[in-house]
């Protein structure tokens, strides 16, 4: 997107703003109004919403500072906020202490199509997130796509339904996790490992294990400790401290249930976010896989693709590749394979070395719930990811099927996120028709119109493209390739040149509880993706 802004000066981007804003103010307005596009009226309310929501958001303030938010709220069904508590950490200024703060007010609404927004006060501030609901409007709505919709700045996440978690017990088990942020020096930093929890809290003696990606300096293999964790009650997150040799880290947490568990760093060294899934039943399945992989140490670069995993050792052969870097595009399924450097070790880690594959040559991966979570590991670029087995070659399409959708990316010049609901039909000309609403880091425009057509490729089952001729000025069209996970979950990448983005779209069903392949099924927390585009030299604030 941004055909016409991205990779300018901030001059170009500026020019802009204005528009921007005054747009914005539609979001105001009722769906009624004639002077905006009509949601699809597929029977959501904001009766779907109702109980405790566990969030997170990772993206940029309005300065271009790293902002990542993660917590949990309570919502009565019937639009208020009975209380949360929020995790706010914003690189650009003094953090508060403790960083967890409790939420006084808050509301929020939900459109016909799923769309909706839920602001949040804390003693930080006040922050609006945009939302899409990806579950049946019959019933509570579990999961959902979030991005932040607010002049604070914005980011990228996903919203779940909470299970309450009443002890440390019913968290004892095997997770992986996945990690992304910065360092202290404003570098991409992400992390990938596994541990294992006991009954206390605590990381078992020889399970915990840590990959690293910092700026391009890898850290590899490292052995984690840590515990005991403590517990939150009510909406308040647990904690635990987590540490290798090279990086002690400590991080709330948020439960999502026994297990997913949403993570945010909370010690003021390096700043991370990010999901652990629990690996109990999971392994690496054999057969076609998707994948998508974001990231970028001076600019922004997306991946995606397919692959045929061979044995469920970490061998892969007949890889097809779609690449946006910085805005320059290979869709010409660049070909390559990986082959496993050894066997599987602790918490199930394998690495992968890659041929043909751009610009990783190295992978490490550990299998979850929530897909195989990837690293790359070499001094290339810093790139992180999942892939996901494929049991379906196409997504479900007809009158009155709904999508949720998200995109998270940049250009050289700020973070952009955007949500939206469409509806799929089997039309093979405009068979797409919904709203978006777009970040631009804290510049609002919403309520835009989205029509468009998905065209699956005949030559590579399960992959295909999205081509939005145009949202209207400034933001010019929109094209992605798709992956097809299965008939209800697609991961997406952007190939337009204008800007670098990753998301996903998933069914708004009571059936769409996430991808349901070989490895335990990751019910409503599909992991996506958030590219490492945080090129500006920033330090962290210490307490």
């Amino acid at each position: 997107m941004n055909p016409v802004l991205a990779f300018k000066g901030r001059s170009v981007r500026a020019a802009a703003m204005l528009l921007a804003a005054l747009t914005s103010i539609f979001l105001t307005v009722g769906c009624g109004s004639t002077s905006l596009p009509k949601a699809n009226s597929n029977g959501f309310s904001t009766s779907n919403v109702n109980g405790t929501y566990v969030f997170s958001s990772e993206g940029s303030d309005s300065n271009g500072n790293f902002l990542v938010l993660a917590g949990a709220f309570a919502a009565d069904g019937s639009g208020g906020v009975k209380g949360g508590t929020m995790d706010v950490i914003d690189t650009g200024i003094t953090p508060a202490s403790p960083v967890a703060q409790t939420i006084t007010s808050g509301s929020y609404r939900v459109n016909t199509d799923g769309r909706g927004q839920v602001t949040l006060t804390s003693s930080v501030g006040t922050f609006t997130l945009d939302f899409v609901l990806t579950t049946t409007p019959s019933s509570v709505s579990t999961h959902g796509l979030i991005s932040e919709f607010d002049t604070n700045g914005s980011g990228s996440g996903t919203l779940d339904l909470q299970t309450a978690v009443t002890s440390l017990s019913q968290l004892a088990g095997p997770y992986a996790f996945n990690f992304s942020g910065i360092d202290n020096s404003g570098s991409s930093f992400a992390a990938t490992g596994a541990f294992t929890l006991d009954s206390n809290g605590n990381i078992t003696a020889g399970s915990g294990i840590e990959d690293f990606n910092a700026g391009g300096s890898i850290f590899a293999g490292e052995t984690l400790t840590g515990g005991p964790a403590t517990l939150g009650s009510g909406t308040a997150p647990g904690s635990i401290a987590m540490t290798t040799s090279s990086f002690p880290l400590t991080f709330d947490f948020y439960p999502v249930d026994s297990t997913h568990l949403k993570f945010i760093e909370t010690d003021f060294t390096e700043v991370l976010v990010g999901d652990a899934f629990t690996q109990t039943g999971a392994s690496i399945p054999t057969g076609p896989m998707v994948f998508t992989m974001a990231g970028g140490v001076t600019a922004p670069i997306v991946v995606g693709g397919l692959m045929n995993s061979t044995n469920g050792l970490g061998e892969f052969s007949s890889g097809l590749e779609d690449v946006n870097d910085a805005g320059s595009v290979s869709p010409a399924q660049l070909q390559f394979s990986g082959n496993a450097a050894g066997a599987a070790s602790t918490g199930g880690r394998v690495v992968v070395n890659l041929t043909g594959f751009s610009p990783a040559i190295q992978w490490v991966i550990y299998p979850s719930s929530g897909g195989l979570l990837l690293l790359e590991t070499d001094a290339a670029n810093v790139m992180q990811g999942v892939a996901y087995a494929q049991s379906a070659a196409s997504f479900s399409a007809g009158t009155s099927i709904g999508y949720g959708l998200n995109l998270t990316g940049a250009n050289q010049i700020s973070e952009i996120d955007d949500i939206a609901q469409f509806n799929a039909t089997t039309a093979t000309s405009s068979n797409m028709t919904g709203i978006l609403d777009e970040n631009d880091e804290g510049s609002l425009v919403g309520n835009l119109q989205l029509t468009g057509t998905y065209t699956p490729n005949s030559s590579t089952p399960g992959r295909g493209s999205i081509v939005v001729p145009s949202l209207g000025t400034p933001l010019g069209g929109l094209t992605l390739e798709y992956y097809v996970i299965d008939s209800s979950a697609v991961l997406t990448i952007e190939l337009d040149g204008g800007q670098v983005s990753a998301g996903s779209f998933e069914l708004q069903s009571s059936s769409a509880v996430g991808p349901t392949q070989g490895l335990a099924a990751a019910h409503r927390s599909m992991f996506v993706v958030h590219p490492l585009t945080r090129s500006r030299t920033v330090k962290l604030l210490k307490k």
